[in-house]
């Protein structure tokens, strides 16, 4: 009986890291996509500068959103600082839901908060589990490990 419990233990384990990996890629590529936009104007973006104007924000804050959704793709792709890379996230997440996209309801064709919130909530499931075993985090030392 108590093989079999470890077993389902190990089983569950192994698919936890396989989905925790899943939702990496998943918020990883889109967030290098968008941030890229913003940051460097690539794949048809604006650029930090335009970003910034076209939401009336200050060039700063165009350059700090590009620079976070950037910066934690990358830690998301590669497993690393995972943690803190979501507390980013979840921060211009809920950045562009109130300043954007709410007053244009939940809908993403019309604006809403729909993608949003699903980004949102990924970062959020990343937080409070961490990278998983297909990272880089698992190589790295012990107090570094949960960040």
């Amino acid at each position: 009986m108590e093989s079999e419990h470890v077993e389902r233990f190990a089983n569950l384990s192994a698919r936890t890291d396989v989905a925790l990996l899943a939702l990496r890629i998943a918020s990883g590529l889109a967030f290098f996509y968008h941030g890229a936009a913003i940051l460097f104007g690539m794949f048809g973006g604006p650029g930090p500068e335009c970003f910034a104007i076209d939401h009336r924000f200050p060039v700063a804050l165009g350059y700090l959103i590009g620079l976070a959704q950037v910066a934690s793709a990358i830690a998301m792709l590669v497993g690393a600082f995972v943690r803190l890379a979501a507390v980013a996230l979840i921060v211009v997440m809920l950045g562009a839901i109130f300043l954007v996209h709410l007053p244009h309801g939940f809908d993403v064709s019309n604006g809403g908060v729909e993608y949003a919130l699903a980004q949102l909530l990924i970062a959020f499931a990343l937080l409070l589990m961490g990278a998983g075993s297909y990272s880089v985090a698992s190589q790295l030392p012990a107090p570094l490990k949960g960040l």
